[in-house]
């Protein structure tokens, strides 16, 4: 199995971490990120990982080299401008049917041969898994009519979302959508699959995640996995939700 780490981004919300060396490299406990990501997927069955980099690219390339010391293969993708997040996997010729797309700063116990394997039988182009997020609202939030009379009022309400997680399985056939050489969000890419009624699958998932590209999220990283580094590091016994629930 093939992943592609998106891994070129300027990292501006974790500034002023990102600023000299690229946010893949953020160290989380005793070792940077990425590299918590590469054993994962390693444990998970994948043999090659693509890094697409542009941001400091030298750096990357110089820690993870050819990827022999973590026995995956690891090679490098490198974007002239900046091609957003969806426009890097368009450079790419040699993709094989079905891909992971992932981002390089996530810490999380995300099976990820279970959700490759999801999307195999799901025969969606585009798989996307999801975590449940909660956001708390510190008012009382009022509804009223366009008489300005009131409807409704909830005090402190929670409201729940799926949010993706930063990690897709991709069939080869969806980037026919993309240009090549130019500007692409994932946002766009994926309106623009559901304006042409292609199929695109969500995964929900109750692992425990975080995208340490907030400095409180990166802080909670560091606490979760310095205490449970083991549970992050091999299969099987998954944590629980710690960020919303607890292990």
């Amino acid at each position: 199995m093939r992943a592609v780490i998106l891994a070129g981004g300027l990292g501006r919300r974790l500034a002023p971490f990102s600023v000299t060396f690229p946010k893949p490299l953020v160290p989380v406990g005793d070792q940077p990120i990425l590299e918590i990501v590469i054993k994962q997927l390693v444990r998970h069955g994948f043999s090659r990982a693509t890094l697409a980099v542009g941001h400091l690219a030298d750096l990357l390339q110089a820690y993870f080299q050819d990827g022999r010391k973590w026995d995956i293969q690891i090679d490098y993708s490198r974007e002239v401008s900046p091609l957003g997040t969806a426009g890097p996997l368009a450079l790419l010729d040699d993709l094989p049917e079905h891909f992971l797309v992932m981002n390089g700063d996530i810490l999380t116990t995300l099976d990820y041969s279970q959700l490759f394997q999801r999307h195999i039988d799901s025969g969606a182009e585009v798989t996307i898994a999801t975590h449940r997020r909660t956001v708390k609202i510190d008012y009382g939030v009022l509804e009223f009519d366009t008489f300005h009379r009131l409807t409704g009022f909830s005090e402190k309400p929670e409201l729940h979302y799926q949010v993706s997680m930063g990690v897709y399985v991709f069939s080869r056939s969806a980037l026919d959508v993309i240009e090549k050489g130019e500007h692409c969000d994932l946002n766009v890419f994926l309106k623009t699959l559901m304006d042409q009624n292609r199929m695109i699958g969500v995964y929900p998932s109750d692992d425990f995640w975080l995208d340490i590209g907030r400095g409180e999220d990166y802080a909670m990283a560091q606490e979760v996995f310095t205490e449970n580094s083991d549970k992050f590091l091999r299969t099987g016994n998954p944590l629980a939700t710690v960020y919303e629930g607890g292990i």
